[in-house]
């Protein structure tokens, strides 16, 4: 029986998957891909048994899942894929609204934390699709934009003040920031642990080809992207897919602010694979 693995459909995620959906490391999974918001329902209803999650999915149901150790997405600094594209300066977007992707909940619960802690803002949320409306020639104050329609939008002459929020949590914290994490159904765990220890080593040893073979993911990746190769080396240069002591820092750090900003009921235990 195939281990059903669920795969954020960004370009982030690329050097992870490509190793397993291109056959070099041999493996037995069927991939569902779709956005952080769709891959959360799909764990939460029990239709994959490993996956990349947004890490406030695993502080919403800790209960539901395992993390795999060793593998996470995030930054250490500026991320470029998770930004607000603002009309104005930051600290003049009190009261205005910002148009926020429904694909995202980590970005849009570290928005709020930043707009508390290092900001001190207040705004407004409408939860729309940005390209689409930009499209339309609708122009919110601010956007929220994240994964590759963020990398696409990021010069949009429309909105001048660009923040990077990966570099806002470390210019508030000096942590990285762990966007997403990788889960396991406690359930499929407890019926087989086996196959699903197999699942995640194979997973981790995508992990380490794709890292090993940075420079070909660049390659690779600006053939269909806005990017040039130079832009995507920068890009993939910024990202962190380990899931070491720092970054376990940061993601715990942000739970604490997710509890103080009423966005969770209570801080998590990290429990990890046994």
């Amino acid at each position: 029986m195939s281990v059903r693995l669920g795969k954020i459909g960004y370009l982030n995620v690329l050097p992870i998957y490509h190793p397993l959906e291109s056959g070099i490391i041999e493996n037995d999974f069927s991939i569902v891909s779709g956005p952080p918001s769709e891959l959360n329902r799909l764990m939460d209803d029990g239709k994959l048994d490993i996956s990349a999650a947004s890490s406030i999915e695993y502080a919403r149901h800790p209960e539901k899942y395992y993390l795999v150790p060793d593998i996470a997405i995030g930054s250490r600094g500026p991320v470029q894929s998770v930004l607000l594209l603002s009309q104005f300066p930051v600290e003049e977007l009190s009261g205005k609204t910002i148009l926020v992707s429904s694909q995202t909940h980590t970005s849009a619960a570290l928005l709020r934390v930043l707009q508390s802690e290092l900001w001190k803002i207040g705004t407004k949320f409408i939860s729309g699709d940005a390209t689409s409306i930009l499209k339309n020639g609708d122009r919110p104050d601010a956007i929220l934009a994240i994964g590759d329609e963020a990398l696409n939008l990021r010069h949009h002459p429309d909105y001048p003040h660009r923040i990077d929020l990966g570099e806002s949590w470390r210019e508030l914290t000096g942590l990285p920031f762990i966007f997403g994490v990788w889960i396991v159904q406690r359930e499929v765990w407890d019926s087989g642990q086996k196959m699903l220890k197999n699942a995640t080593h194979t997973l981790l040893k995508a992990k380490d080809w794709g890292v090993e073979n940075m420079s070909d993911m660049c390659t690779l990746a600006a053939e269909d992207s806005c990017l040039n190769g130079t832009e995507m080396c920068s890009y993939f240069d910024g990202l962190v897919y380990d899931f070491g002591e720092k970054e376990i820092e940061g993601l715990v750090l942000f739970y604490k602010h997710l509890l103080e900003n009423g966005i969770i009921d209570a801080i998590p235990d990290l429990q990890f694979l046994p």
